[in-house]
């Protein structure tokens, strides 16, 4: 079983750090500052050992209200409460704050400790613990154990063990595997050993030497060395309160708020798709695009909540939100948040990341488009692992994902991730449209591409009856969007392999389109037939083709040549130049012979074999240059080797 965390939480000068001494015997309060003002600011570590064999870890959080950012930042991650009440004071202002902030980072198992037992007779203690039940009515901590201590005289404490060592034993705590994440909470430098971070793994394990990589940002580094509880070890997995040294980056490269990481399996973002609480003890609603200050992990970032299914949200109420932020940050869909309203500071609300890459979603105004977004809301929310998947490649529009992006935006990764894609695939839903980079786009696009394709060929063939058809980088570019080369192939292969399209060298046509031509067409092709027959190699130029056949319109000449350039009749050895084929293929084949008797050809060589003048010798030589029949070596061509 992973380590458990336990992490402390209530009002200032309630006890917290005390308790935390007396039950382990470890001063959690290091700074000098914290010991001459007795409050802690920063966050405390320390550890027990259970009866049971297992090693609680412990986070102390300062309970001033100046400092609650700090607090945000040491619950992230716990899995068990030790939520502190004094008994000479009761519920205090920071011990509501706190309650809130541990029910949105989604805290759900703890107990309640009533501190200073010592200070006050039993009729008041009673009062206060009844008070601690209508406190916690209807929430997580509403049937938790209540447990009165002393951490002056030790009463109490070893109940305190007791029902931790229960809960430990009784309690499933799940595996968090994947790619390692650290969320770090400090950062410091070591003498002869350089930069070191410290922070709760959340998820997956490293090892000495393996790479990492700081978020957000492309910092890479290695693992250096790892501590747990002031002990070295190889090799740290989730749940663990750790200090790993790095090698390759430097201090002022660090800050807190940042992720410590397993390379690729994050991407930072200044748009999060969440899901809102927003408290029911505030006081007035929260405004549509609210600057507030946004807690996730140890990060605080500036933002503005965007309201998404309305102008405003009431006191108690939840809706889907998008956090636009100021800074980037990179977190996981499930990921828990906390907002403080930016001026004067005070816990508003919070709640989950649902999506980390998400498209900008503006407000909308229509009933309809409010209850589009919802819905989209309501898949991220409570879809399954499927249904998430399959709408995050819709909204990838016609880019499609790759496998590992398809593991951010969902934190599912390796195995699983492929185990997931499997019956996807074999349904339909999704296709590969890149094998080797593992690019995936949504069933539903690839048809809607295919259909694209299919009308813009429809439309150009309608108003193009002569012309066979469009290349295939014409009829991509023909796209309102930028459609990625890897995904047209993929769509035209289908559309070919289902025999609905044709593909003739570059061009592509409908496979039901013939070029008809009408009478007059049918007679203009037939005299240009005889006309570039009968001249032979020397071939008229196109200029003098418009001039003798000017009783036809241009346009009609022009189409009626591209129809016999197309169909091998003519070739087109320059942009003025065109052959009748069986004339040309005629002097290719003389010219082979040629080369395979005498070895090479020069260009008056090539004028006394073929009888012709300047004007039409060079350029044939360098259209057999083109069609890789000859290669020129200086003055001369020779023979091209050919496979």
């Amino acid at each position: 079983m992973r380590e458990i965390v336990l992490g402390t939480a209530g009002h200032v000068d309630h006890g917290k750090t005390s308790f935390i001494r007396a039950l382990t015997g470890i001063e959690t309060d290091r700074l000098k500052e914290e010991k001459k003002r007795g409050i802690t600011i920063e966050l405390g570590f320390a550890y027990l050992d259970l009866p049971c064999g297992h090693r609680l870890g412990i986070v102390d959080v300062p309970g001033h209200e100046r400092f609650v950012k700090n607090m945000v930042a040491g619950a992230t991650g716990m899995d068990l409460l030790a939520f502190v009440i004094a008994a000479d004071e009761g519920i205090m202002p920071q011990t509501r704050e706190h309650f809130d902030i541990c029910r949105l980072l989604g805290v759900k198992q703890g107990f309640v400790v009533v501190t200073k037992k010592d200070l006050v007779d039993e009729d008041w203690l009673e009062m206060v613990i009844e008070e601690i039940g209508e406190f916690c009515r209807g929430s997580f901590l509403e049937d938790a154990p209540v447990i009165p201590v002393s951490s002056v005289t030790g009463e109490g404490l070893d109940q305190v063990v007791a029902i931790v060592d229960r809960f430990v034993r009784e309690h499933q705590f799940s595996e968090a595997f994947g790619p390692f994440r650290l969320p770090i909470d400090r950062a410091f430098a070591m003498k002869g050993f350089g930069a070191v971070v410290t922070g709760t793994s959340v998820s997956g394990r490293v090892a000495v030497g393996d790479e990492v990589r700081l978020y957000p940002g492309d910092k890479q580094a290695k693992v250096r060395g790892i501590q747990v509880h002031s002990q070295a070890v190889e090799l740290v997995e989730a749940g663990h309160r750790t200090a790993i040294n790095l090698q390759g980056t430097e201090l002022d490269e660090i800050s807190r708020g940042m992720v410590l990481a397993s390379p690729g399996c994050l991407e930072s973002n200044y748009m999060l798709d969440c899901w809102l609480l927003y408290l029911s003890s505030n006081a007035k609603p929260l405004k549509h695009r609210s600057r507030v200050r946004v807690h996730l992990g140890t990060a605080e970032v500036i933002g503005r909540v965007s309201l998404l299914a309305g102008d405003e949200v009431r006191p108690g109420d939840e809706m889907p939100v998008q956090l636009l932020l100021e800074e980037p940050v990179a977190v996981w869909p499930g990921d828990r948040y906390v907002i403080r309203s930016y001026s004067p500071v005070a816990t508003v609300g919070g709640g989950e990341v649902l999506g980390n890459q998400s498209p900008r979603k503006r407000k909308r105004l229509t009933a309809k488009d409010r209850d589009l977004n919802r819905a989209v809301f309501n898949v991220l929310r409570d879809g399954s692992v499927e249904e998430r998947l399959l709408l995050l490649l819709k909204e990838s529009g016609m880019t499609g994902l790759s496998f590992d992006e398809l593991g951010v935006r969902l934190g599912v990764f390796g195995k699983q991730l492929t185990k997931l894609l499997g019956p996807l695939l074999s349904a339909r839903r999704m296709v590969v449209v890149d094998s080797a980079a593992q690019r995936y786009l949504i069933r539903e696009m690839a048809d809607q591409l295919n259909e694209t394709i299919l009308v813009s060929l429809t439309a150009y063939h309608q108003a193009n009856p002569l012309k066979n058809g469009l290349s295939k980088e014409e009829v991509r570019s023909g796209f309102k969007q930028a459609v990625d080369p890897k995904v047209f192939n993929y769509c035209l292969n289908d559309l070919l392999r289902r025999e609905l399209v044709v593909q003739e060298e570059s061009v592509i046509r409908l496979a039901s389109h013939q070029v008809a031509l009408q009478g007059d067409e049918q007679q203009l092709r037939q005299e240009l037939q005889d006309w570039y027959r009968q001249r032979g190699l020397m071939t008229p130029t196109i200029k003098e083709t418009y001039e003798r056949f000017g009783d036809y319109p241009q346009t009609m000449v022009k189409n009626v040549l591209n129809l016999l350039l197309g169909d091998g009749t003519l070739l087109k050895v320059s942009e003025s130049l065109y052959y009748d084929a069986a004339q040309l293929q005629g002097l290719q084949r003389k010219v082979e012979a040629h080369l395979q008797e005498h070895g090479e050809i020069d260009a008056p060589g090539f004028k006394d074999l073929s009888g012709l003048t300047r004007k039409f010798s060079i350029p044939i030589l360098e259209y057999l240059d083109r069609v890789k029949l000859t290669i020129r070596i200086g003055d001369k061509r020779v023979l091209r080797k050919r496979t």
